[in-house]
């Protein structure tokens, strides 16, 4: 069901994208949410996000606990009014990641997962999408490097990230996966998006 159903979720974040539509982040409500991630997360495409085999209910403690950390957030992600990815953030150094790397100050973890397709997928919409929470990770200037942690099996989620211009790091082992570190710095991001002839959402 649309959010609109309801009502429209203040956002976070938004950021128009050409061609696209507007990008929206909205906070994820465990409650009113579950029922739509538990039919993305339990979907074979879904297996590296390990939540297979839980219930709607397992769905919403999941994330109410997430919603009760000060480091960890939720959201959903629309574009305009259609929920399309489901982004979550973190601070590394109060995650178990952050035992298996050098954590740097303004590191910043993301998780991303992208809700299954309807119809044919659009050219160019991973890469816009992922130019809009880019913009929303960067907006503070206390993150200087975001960090992501696919699992090393999930070849086109390491893919994308290297797409989208994360730098690959090492592989480290977590009691849940053994995951590929990726990085995009600050610098990198202003001189893709900000330097030079380009424009937010515009590679130079």
């Amino acid at each position: 069901m649309s959010e609109t159903a309801v009502h429209r979720r203040e956002a976070v974040h938004e950021y128009p994208v050409e061609g696209f539509g507007t990008v929206r982040v909205v906070p994820l409500d465990p409650a009113a949410d579950a029922a739509l991630v538990h039919g993305w997360v339990t979907q074979e495409r879904s297996r590296f996000w390990g939540m297979l085999d839980h219930s709607v209910e397992d769905v919403r403690e999941v994330y109410a606990y997430v919603d009760s950390l000060p480091s960890h957030h939720a959201f959903l992600v629309h574009l305009d009014d259609v929920p399309v990815c489901l982004f979550q953030t973190y601070e590394p150094d109060a995650d178990p990641i952050g035992e298996c790397y050098e954590v740097l100050p303004g590191d910043f973890g993301v998780h991303l997962l992208l809700a299954p397709a309807e119809g044919a997928p659009r050219r160019g919409f991973t890469g816009a999408l992922m130019r809009a929470l880019l913009a929303y990770c960067f907006r503070d200037e206390k993150r200087l490097r975001i960090v992501v942690e696919p699992d090393a099996r999930n070849e086109k989620a390491v893919e994308r990230m290297v797409r989208a211009g994360f730098e690959l790091g090492p592989v480290v082992d977590k009691p849940e996966k053994r995951a590929q570190l990726a990085f995009f710095g600050r610098e990198r991001y202003e001189r893709a998006f900000r330097g030079g002839h380009g424009t937010a959402g515009q590679p130079a």
